[in-house]
């Protein structure tokens, strides 16, 4: 009888962890940054083919590049105001458009109705846009590496699978996150997981509110159009086979940025690594569904 593989957890060789320094320039944010996913990529890389020295070498370069907690450092400096802000704020533009949010009242649905539930995954900090909006939205914050009250420490490849509604989610938030995966099945099947959290029926199909469930879902731009191996077709393929329909887009110099809505059951399908585009400067970035 064949033995169904175990999923890779994201916290899978993280390396140990390091206490960050005082508020960093942003030049020296973006190697941080840049440095931490290369190095995890390297470590990943080396555990899958049983390579223990080089991964321990590895992590001992991760350390000394200062370690997950300097690197959420950099990540929450990102939000800043004079950093280019809070990706959550867009998803707030997004439900005021779309009159689930009133923009006029800070903290009340415009509806009416129940209040709904959001999970934010890879969550940096409790006072970011969509939090102020708590009679509104109930939050639940999760973090491999929790930065304090209020966010739950748990990988999400572990969360247990909700049971009923109450467990569900309206919109989950996945900002920056499948980015971390170091490994392009597991961020497959990190897609893949993330439908079974959904309330499916929980918000009326009014106009206003057609496009629940949601997922916020935010990728640097070098991963959609700097890649030898994704585009935003094959992205659109990908999700729209898990059973996702794009409701809204946007891109900035450094981020692109998506709200889908789960609309119809995900469909049996693979997506292998294959080669799109080539040229030099460009990234490796995959996703594999299997």
């Amino acid at each position: 009888m064949a033995v169904k593989k175990r999923q890779k957890t994201l916290s899978h060789g993280r390396p140990p962890i390091s206490k960050p320094k005082e508020r960093m320039t942003s030049e020296r944010s973006r190697t941080i940054i840049r440095t931490h996913h290369r190095l995890q990529k390297e470590h990943a890389a080396a555990l899958k083919r049983g390579d223990l020295k080089l991964a321990e070498e590895t992590a001992r370069a991760i350390e000394r590049n200062g370690g997950i907690k300097t690197y959420q450092a950099a990540s929450k400096q990102g939000q800043a105001k004079d950093r280019g802000g809070d990706s959550s704020k867009l998803l707030v533009e997004w439900l005021q458009q779309s009159k689930v949010l009133d923009p006029k009242a800070r903290d009340r649905r415009s509806t009416g109705n129940a209040k709904l539930r959001c999970l934010e995954v890879g969550a940096l900090s409790t006072k970011n846009e969509i939090s102020k909006y708590s009679s509104a939205i109930d939050m639940t914050r999760i973090d491999l590496n929790s930065q304090g009250p209020g966010i739950e420490k748990q990988d999400f490849m572990e969360r247990p699978l909700p049971t009923c509604n109450s467990e569900r989610f309206d919109i989950i938030s996945l900002s920056l996150v499948l980015n971390y995966v170091p490994d392009a099945v597991g961020r497959g099947d990190m897609l893949k997981r993330i439908t079974e959290f959904f309330r499916k029926s929980s918000v009326p199909t009014e106009t206003s509110e057609s496009f629940f469930p949601a997922l916020f879902f935010v990728l640097p731009l070098p991963c959609i159009d700097n890649s030898r191996y994704l585009d935003e077709r094959l992205l659109l393929r990908i999700m729209g086979d898990l059973g996702f329909t794009m409701k809204l887009s946007k891109n900035t110099s450094k981020l692109c940025y998506y709200l889908f809505t789960l609309t119809n059951e995900p469909r049996v399908t693979r997506v292998e690594k294959k080669k799109i585009k080539d040229g030099p400067g460009m990234n490796n970035f995959c996703i594999i569904v299997e």
